[in-house]
Protein backbone atom coordinates (compact mmCIF):
# COMPACT_ATOMS: atom_id res chain seq x y z
CA UNK A 1 0.00 0.00 0.00
CA UNK A 2 1.41 3.40 -0.95
CA UNK A 3 1.45 6.46 1.25
CA UNK A 4 -0.50 9.49 0.05
CA UNK A 5 1.59 12.51 -0.93
CA UNK A 6 0.55 15.91 0.42
CA UNK A 7 1.62 19.46 -0.37
CA UNK A 8 2.54 20.22 3.27
CA UNK A 9 4.84 18.58 5.78
CA UNK A 10 5.54 18.94 9.49
CA UNK A 11 7.37 22.20 10.15
CA UNK A 12 6.01 24.07 7.10
CA UNK A 13 4.33 27.45 7.55
CA UNK A 14 0.78 27.45 6.15
CA UNK A 15 -2.28 29.67 6.03
CA UNK A 16 -5.94 28.62 6.23
CA UNK A 17 -7.79 29.53 3.03
CA UNK A 18 -11.39 28.48 3.86
CA UNK A 19 -13.61 27.84 6.85
CA UNK A 20 -14.07 29.49 10.22
CA UNK A 21 -10.34 30.05 10.69
CA UNK A 22 -9.75 31.65 7.27
CA UNK A 23 -6.68 33.90 7.23
CA UNK A 24 -5.00 32.30 10.24
CA UNK A 25 -1.46 31.04 9.74
CA UNK A 26 1.00 28.97 11.69
CA UNK A 27 3.46 26.11 11.70
CA UNK A 28 2.30 22.54 10.96
CA UNK A 29 2.74 20.44 14.11
CA UNK A 30 1.39 17.15 12.78
CA UNK A 31 0.06 15.62 9.55
CA UNK A 32 -2.59 12.91 9.98
CA UNK A 33 -2.32 11.08 6.64
CA UNK A 34 -5.09 8.54 7.28
CA UNK A 35 -7.69 11.30 7.69
CA UNK A 36 -6.03 13.93 5.43
CA UNK A 37 -5.84 16.42 8.30
CA UNK A 38 -3.20 18.74 9.71
CA UNK A 39 -2.74 20.31 13.13
CA UNK A 40 -1.51 23.90 12.98
CA UNK A 41 0.10 25.74 15.88
CA UNK A 42 -2.34 28.24 17.46
CA UNK A 43 -5.19 27.60 14.99
CA UNK A 44 -8.58 25.99 15.84
CA UNK A 45 -8.06 25.88 19.59
CA UNK A 46 -10.50 23.44 21.21
CA UNK A 47 -11.24 22.78 24.86
CA UNK A 48 -10.77 19.23 26.12
CA UNK A 49 -12.17 18.18 29.47
CA UNK A 50 -9.65 16.22 31.51
CA UNK A 51 -10.62 13.62 34.10
CA UNK A 52 -9.32 13.65 37.65
CA UNK A 53 -5.80 12.21 37.80
CA UNK A 54 -2.61 12.55 39.77
CA UNK A 55 -1.53 15.41 37.47
CA UNK A 56 -4.92 17.18 37.75
CA UNK A 57 -6.51 16.23 41.09
CA UNK A 58 -9.65 18.31 40.43
CA UNK A 59 -9.82 17.66 36.71
CA UNK A 60 -9.11 20.38 34.17
CA UNK A 61 -10.16 21.99 30.94
CA UNK A 62 -7.20 21.96 28.57
CA UNK A 63 -6.95 24.04 25.38
CA UNK A 64 -5.20 22.43 22.43
CA UNK A 65 -5.12 22.61 18.64
CA UNK A 66 -7.74 20.76 16.62
CA UNK A 67 -7.35 19.22 13.16
CA UNK A 68 -8.12 21.01 9.88
CA UNK A 69 -8.58 19.24 6.53
CA UNK A 70 -5.45 19.44 4.41
CA UNK A 71 -7.34 20.87 1.42
CA UNK A 72 -8.18 23.98 3.47
CA UNK A 73 -4.56 25.08 3.93
CA UNK A 74 -2.06 26.73 1.56
CA UNK A 75 1.70 26.47 1.83
CA UNK A 76 3.47 29.75 2.63
CA UNK A 77 7.00 28.62 3.45
CA UNK A 78 8.65 25.21 3.35
CA UNK A 79 10.52 23.92 6.39
CA UNK A 80 14.27 23.98 6.08
CA UNK A 81 15.90 20.59 5.80
CA UNK A 82 19.32 20.32 7.41
CA UNK A 83 21.16 17.57 5.58
CA UNK A 84 24.79 16.65 6.12
CA UNK A 85 25.52 17.59 2.49
CA UNK A 86 24.22 21.12 3.11
CA UNK A 87 26.37 21.55 6.21
CA UNK A 88 29.52 20.37 4.42
CA UNK A 89 29.10 22.78 1.50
Amino acid sequence: MSRPKFHVRRGDTVTVITGNHKGASGKVLEVKAEKSQVIIEGVRMIKKHQRKSTEHPNGAIIEREGPIHISNVKLLEKATTDNKADKAA
